[in-house]
């Protein structure tokens, strides 16, 4: 392999398991050996990020997380700045599938705390995550399993955890759901009388919120024997989820998850059932990894991005970048977060502007992502934001990049868009988008900095820009 294509092959695999990477970064991580750049990416030696005492330090109100915008705030300085990018991307993936909003849940600490919960266990085993986000204070809220009570269940949970989080509509019967619903009554939330205290005085300043807590009320659980999924027994939560994972259509559907989040956009989840996968082969190998590695989450990941189908460059620019992808990755290129910054929020909201606010998703579905990223008003946003961004040659990212382009040797105008399509991140466009690039510099003479951020500025309106 060239060391041209090596380096591409690094941009693609940053853009996907990470929010893209700076040239400068590229050259460092381009001499790597693949593999163990990749086996460098899902077990970091270094988690740091811009820093929490420096965030709490800047934006006190994140404490306490009292608003709606404060725990997605908080999530997108680590987004920009992790020194981990792949955990964050991970954290990213399994909040778009156990989606749980503000709205409903009404605290942000709690909400916030999730977040942290996935970023903990999402390279782990299903059977822990599973059993992890059953005792998830936001879980519970949001889909009512503090209401679920011996001889009077609420299937809230028991059927998003069968259709949504684990095996997919018709892998289950209506039965199965009420039995799944049954083993979960007593896994509930505590300290209610405080905070039912705490809201009514709405006093939580200067220290903030205390989160809710987990509690499994022993006397509120249904300990008869259960029939679910063919087998029978006295099964609690923990034993639901063992069964849950040891079935095929479990690491199938999250397998075709992995593949729409990583490799190429595939139709919206409620087709799934009526739909093959567009790789058959890539799941038949994400499921072997999975029972191959004791439902190791991680090792799917693994495979994944080691794979053949994961590196052709088939399916490069094959995925719409989500608003969240798109916003971490256009800051992390300009620099703009290197420090606490009170416009945190309006970064944010450009997010809520694109169609997607992390923490407070649409439905218990999540997202639908792909081409439905990009309709008029979105689009208008996602262009004007990375053009805004990555065009202000006052941004130190891209006053780098101006920089590396004017220091090389004997720049030719003919070559400006090539060094600035690499400057951006080895980013590939079309050749309609090449030509009006190069029509932009036809009438210049020589590379300087106006017409290097206008190349630049341009790259970043570019349709090709809103794939990666």
């Amino acid at each position: 392999m060239s060391d041209d294509s090596k380096r591409k092959l690094v941009a693609h695999l940053m853009r996907r398991a990470g929010f893209g990477a700076t040239s400068a970064e590229l050259d460092h991580l381009a001499e790597l050996d693949y593999d163990e750049l990749v086996d460098s990416l899902i077990d970091p030696s270094d988690t740091s990020w811009i820093g929490e005492h420096l965030v709490r330090r800047f934006h006190h109100e994140q404490s306490g997380m009292m608003s709606a915008y404060g725990p997605g705030e908080y999530w997108l300085y680590r987004m920009v700045t992790t020194k981990a990018p792949l955990i964050e991307k991970m954290t990213l993936f399994w909040h778009a599938i156990f989606a749980t909003g503000y709205p409903k849940v009404i605290h942000g600490k709690v909400l916030s705390n999730q977040i942290e919960m996935f970023r903990r266990n999402c390279m782990g085993t299903l059977d822990d995550l599973l059993v992890q986000l059953s005792k998830d204070p936001a879980m519970i809220i949001w889909l009512d399993n503090q209401e679920n009570h011996n001889g009077s269940i609420n299937e809230n949970y028991g059927r998003e955890l069968l259709e949504l989080f684990s095996m997919g509509v018709g892998n289950y019967s209506e039965d199965d759901i009420k039995e799944a619903a049954r083993a979960f009554t007593g896994w509930t939330i505590g300290n209610t009388d405080y905070m039912v205290l705490r809201s009514e005085r709405d006093s939580d300043w200067p220290y903030g919120r205390i989160a809710w807590h987990f509690e499994f009320k022993e006397d509120d659980h249904d300990y008869g024997e259960k029939e679910f999924l063919g087998q029978r027994g006295n099964f609690d939560g923990d034993e639901i989820v063992e069964i849950i994972c040891r079935q095929e259509a479990t690491p199938r559907f999250i397998a075709r998850h992995l593949y729409n989040f990583f490799v190429q956009d595939e139709v919206p989840v409620p087709s799934w059932n009526d739909t093959p996968p567009r790789n058959p082969e890539a799941i038949d190998t994400l499921v072997k990894a999975y029972f191959d590695n004791g439902h190791s989450v991680k090792e799917m990941v693994r495979v994944l991005l080691k794979s053949d189908f994961f590196k052709s460059e088939e399916i490069r620019y094959k995925r719409v970048k989500s608003p969240a992808e798109l916003v971490a990755g256009v800051l992390r290129l300009s620099g703009h977060l290197d420090r606490p910054r009170r416009d945190i929020l309006e970064h944010f909201l450009k997010m809520d502007y694109m169609g997607q606010m992390l923490q407070n998703p649409p439905s218990v579905e999540g997202w639908h992502e792909g081409d439905e990223w990009i309709e008029t008003g979105a689009l208008l946003e996602r262009v004007n934001f990375a053009a805004e961004q990555l065009g202000n040659p006052n941004m130190p990212g891209v006053a780098r990049m101006i920089e590396d382009v004017l220091s090389g040797d004997d720049v030719e105008i003919d070559d400006l868009p090539q060094s600035c399509l690499r400057q951006l991140g080895e980013v590939e466009v079309t050749e309609k988008v090449m030509g009006i690039l190069r029509e932009t510099t036809a009438a210049d003479d020589n590379v300087n900095n106006l017409n290097a951020g206008s190349v630049i500025r341009l790259i970043a309106a570019s349709p090709d820009f809103q794939k990666c």
